[in-house]
């Protein structure tokens, strides 16, 4: 398998480096606007090649999408990152003209490609992505659900004093500090619900810690996290490379799922050698559904400031 990563800083390259550590794919392309970076940043991955016992090639380039044709999966890290005080909507005006350029010329020597999408506001520049390049749903993924899943779970297993293996939760909905559904009532420590183990004061402060999780870190890090980011990517190719019918919640264009049409949102979704192999419709909770549809709703207001873009 190929893999190109779009964007060698922080996220693209820690995205690299643990699709190499995992060993699954052949090869590895960096690709980056500034000159000498996405090199610099592969020769050094590739001096840990020995080290860390993979076999994966890394290689860069300075905008040469030629390098990248034939991509099985490409991976979309590129434009400004958030600064402390941001919101993920308030990258849209410069990344919106960046993520239509890159999935363009992505699809120009990459026809088969499976885009995953990670560029702020992560469902809107899925939708864009979709819009500007019309591939089927299935070969669109944005991937904010598998992080806030992630950063869920660990809050989880915060709360409750475990391992975060023996946590299994979900979270659905936008990828924004406002949007995000965590399925706290359907969250489990090895089969038994949380609620088992917390009272709902404490589950609020968890569903509360993983809706600004993104925006903690930023005000941490002064600039947007990149381990985790680039972890949940990796699993989300790995799990395309190796067809394994994995379950993960991500960003997937509806029509129909959940009440819903014409967005990228999060949602359950097998993920295989096809990319989005099915949209999963769980049931949920009446006040579940309405925080659904109100973070559809944010959704739908962030990608109307497309308008120009599209055209």
């Amino acid at each position: 398998m190929k893999v190109t990563v779009v964007g060698a800083g922080a996220v693209g390259a820690s995205c690299a480096e643990y699709i190499a550590i995992k060993d699954f794919a052949a090869e590895v392309v960096l690709i980056d606007i500034k000159e000498g970076f996405a090199e610099g940043k592969a020769m050094d991955l590739m001096q840990c090649a020995s080290l860390n016992g993979f076999d994966t090639k890394i290689t860069g380039t300075t905008n040469d999408y030629t390098k990248t044709a034939g991509s099985d999966v490409a991976v979309i890290t590129s434009g400004i990152p958030r600064k402390p005080g941001m919101t993920r909507e308030e990258l849209i005006g410069i990344n919106a003209g960046i993520v239509k350029m890159v999935s363009e010329n992505l699809l120009k020597h990459s026809p088969n490609v499976i885009l995953i999408v990670v560029s702020n506001p992560m469902d809107t520049m899925a939708y864009l992505a979709h819009k500007a390049t019309g591939l089927p749903k299935n070969r669109v993924i944005g991937m904010g659900g598998a992080l806030d899943s992630a950063r869920f779970k660990y809050r989880l297993s915060e709360a409750v004093g475990c391992p975060a293996s023996d946590i299994d939760g979900m979270v659905i909905g936008g990828h924004s500090d406002v949007g995000m559904v965590p399925l706290i009532g359907q969250a489990t420590r090895n089969s038994v619900r949380v609620s088992e183990f917390l009272t709902e004061e404490r589950m609020s402060e968890v569903v509360e810690a993983t809706k600004v999780g993104g925006a903690t870190l930023t005000g941490l890090l002064g600039t947007s996290a990149w381990y985790a980011p680039g972890a949940a990517v990796s699993s989300m190719v790995q799990a395309i490379a190796q067809d394994s019918q994995k379950m993960f919640p991500c960003s997937a264009l509806l029509d129909g799922e959940y009440g819903l049409s014409d967005l990228s949102i999060g949602v359950p979704c097998i993920l295989g050698k096809n990319g989005i192999e099915k949209i999963v419709e769980i049931s949920l909770t009446d006040a579940e559904k309405a925080k659904l549809q109100e973070s559809a709703a944010g959704v739908k207001k962030t990608n109307a400031l497309l308008e120009g873009v599209i055209a």
